[in-house]
């Protein structure tokens, strides 16, 4: 695969809470607010980039009866890592995330590419992969957070944004809006996906213009689009 592939792969075709709908307890716990989710995001992506390179340095020193037991100790400490830095420079956030700050110690999305990935590739592309899969995330929780915060209190980020006579959905603070939130874009993701599966698998054939294109042969051979 190419670097930028690698870096496309988990923010749009492999997106880890969306396509591969890993990671969906800390997506519905700390939601509820879009600084969460990113709070969130950043540390996950922080401990996977920093996993990933890791664990690809080791891949040959690791014994292979023992990886996954391994793959949790790095993990860890950079999690420990993390933690102590978010507490120290943002408490608030910090409070706000709580237990599942250290519950990225057995997130899947990081040791699912830490066995997937990093432990079978060079250095470099198992960076590229921790950044791709690490924004796939974070911008995933951010949406959800979006949403959730502006029908559910009216805000985004803290600040105000829906108009005075506007009524919360109190329901998007609460878990059944979480589950709901994260359906409809779980749905949607899948929607456009189909969509562009159909475009790639069919060319032009499947273009809604492709009896008027001027040169049939490059049509059939998927060229008008």
């Amino acid at each position: 695969m190419r670097n930028r592939d690698i870096l496309l792969n988990g923010i749009i075709k492999e997106n880890p809470t969306l396509v591969l709908v890993l990671g969906t307890c800390p997506t519905l716990a700390v939601t509820t607010m879009a600084v969460n989710g990113l709070g969130m995001g950043v540390a996950t992506m922080a401990v996977l980039i920093c996993s990933n390179i890791v664990i690809s340095l080791l891949k040959n020193v690791i014994p292979d009866k023992v990886r996954i037991p391994c793959y949790i100790v790095v993990i860890s400490g950079f999690v420990t890592i993390v933690s102590l830095l978010m507490e120290a420079l943002a408490p608030g956030l910090y409070k706000s995330l709580g237990l599942f700050l250290s519950l990225i110690v057995v997130n899947c999305i990081i040791l699912g590419r830490a066995e997937m990935f990093a432990a079978k590739n060079t250095v470099f592309h198992s960076m590229l992969d921790g950044i791709g899969m690490g924004l796939g995330f974070t911008l995933a929780l951010v949406l959800i957070g979006s949403i959730r915060e502006i029908l559910g209190s009216g805000t985004w980020f803290g600040m105000t944004v829906m108009p005075s006579f506007f009524t919360p959905i109190t329901i998007f603070m609460l878990a059944p809006g979480g589950f709901f939130v994260f359906g409809c874009m779980i749905a949607l993701v899948n929607k456009l996906r189909q969509k562009n599966d159909s475009l790639v698998h069919n060319g032009c054939m499947n273009c809604p213009n492709v009896h008027h294109c001027h040169n049939a042969q490059e049509a059939q051979e998927g060229g008008c689009c």
